[in-house]
């Protein structure tokens, strides 16, 4: 299985980021949690603080040979239109991903306009929201 792991803004700062919400775990730390879990998976991860950044990301999976996208896309998640359109153009299953649990925070967080378009979404797991979502992504390419 190919995937491609998609994370928008300021989750390059995970680690020193309010680590009581997000934990201590930098994007590294995360990333090479899912490659060392799922060794005989191929990883192909992004980040961006850039809104344009992460659309053109997206667009590109048009062309590629991924197989599914695991994408955190941080608070762009509740308010790109933009990214949201980028993702309804994919024919690949898409998992939404959250550190922290949506549901449990500001009113504001608990809608996702990227999730809308995702065939699931997982909140509130930390790290591990990570490892479920590649878990959900087997289900549903039938590799479980």
């Amino acid at each position: 299985m190919k995937l491609s792991v998609l994370n928008g803004p300021n989750l390059n700062m995970l680690g020193t980021r309010d680590p009581e919400q997000y934990g201590t775990d930098t994007l590294e730390d995360i990333e090479q949690l899912l490659v060392d879990t799922f060794p005989d998976d191929e990883m192909v991860f992004f980040q961006s603080n850039l809104e344009g950044e992460l659309v053109e990301a997206i667009q590109s999976l048009l062309k590629s040979d991924v197989d599914g996208l695991i994408a955190n896309f941080g608070g762009y998640s509740h308010t790109s239109v933009a990214i949201r359109d980028a993702l309804d153009l994919l024919e690949i299953p898409i998992v939404e991903v959250h550190l922290s649990n949506i549901h449990a925070r500001e009113e504001f967080r608990e809608q996702t306009l990227t999730g809308s378009v995702a065939s699931g979404i997982i909140t509130g797991f930390g790290k591990h929201s990570y490892v479920l979502g590649v878990y959900a992504m087997e289900r549903l390419l039938g590799n479980s």
